[in-house]
């Protein structure tokens, strides 16, 4: 299905603006990139002097050329045992939010929706990020620190082990369910690959300076500018 350029740099796919943002009740967000202007994990490679590996890793499996999520995130955490926690710390302090964030989750709240954080990343961000916002829910993954200092692994958590893109679908679903809901109310916002499952389980899908797949699947691309962009078709 061809895209339209509803205005510079912002592409509609599959409906005619303008929507209702009343009409829907929930919107799921992935973090790095997308509510955030970096990706952590790279970040944290970095304090080991490994960030142009780890991003390779990284930016092969957004595109979506490595297709096991799973088995990527756990080698590139692997490569970061031994790098101390202040390193997170240090990541966090210069972590921002990217531009229109703050307005467009402003705007959801104020219409009534409920807002989800799910994230293919860590807790020690999501967190911050999630109080920061006054997000409702988030889900993400937990690092491993033993004497202060990364082990290299992933903890296993009641629901699973490692947020990838079933799960993030899962979480949106079952989200939708304990609110009474049907996924048609929800909307999903991402920019890598692994967004790409919980955006078609939504009613609505919006990337976000997106991969090339995830902007070609999205029905709402914003190529330009803030994410307060989506309020031109959301009114």
């Amino acid at each position: 299905m061809s895209a339209h350029e509803f205005a510079p740099g912002l592409f509609t796919r599959g409906f005619t603006p303008p929507l209702r943002l009343a009409d829907f009740r929930l919107v799921a967000f992935d973090m790095d990139s997308t509510l955030i202007d970096i990706e952590c994990v790279d970040e944290i490679a970095a304090a080991a002097g490994l960030k142009a590996e780890v991003a390779a890793i990284t930016e092969a499996a957004m595109r979506g050329e490595i297709s096991d999520f799973k088995d990527s995130l756990r080698r590139r955490v692997c490569l970061l045992a031994g790098v101390p926690e202040s390193a997170l710390q240090q990541v966090r302090e210069r972590l921002c939010l990217n531009p229109g964030v703050e307005p467009f989750v402003a705007a959801c709240r104020a219409a009534g929706l409920k807002t989800l954080l799910v994230s293919g990343g860590f807790t020690y961000f999501s967190e911050h990020v999630r109080q920061r916002l006054q997000l409702d829910f988030a889900r993400a993954n937990v690092l491993e620190v033993v004497d202060g200092r990364l082990t290299g692994r992933l903890l296993d958590r009641p629901w699973g082990d490692i947020v990838d893109g079933a799960e993030k679908r899962r979480v949106l679903l079952e989200v939708c369910e304990l609110m009474g809901i049907e996924p048609a109310q929800s909307i999903a916002v991402g920019d890598g690959a692994n967004d790409l499952p919980m955006m078609a389980a939504a009613g609505l899908s919006i990337a976000f300076h997106a991969k090339p797949a995830v902007r070609e699947k999205s029905m709402l691309s914003i190529e330009r500018g803030g994410m307060e962009r989506a309020l031109e078709v959301l009114r």
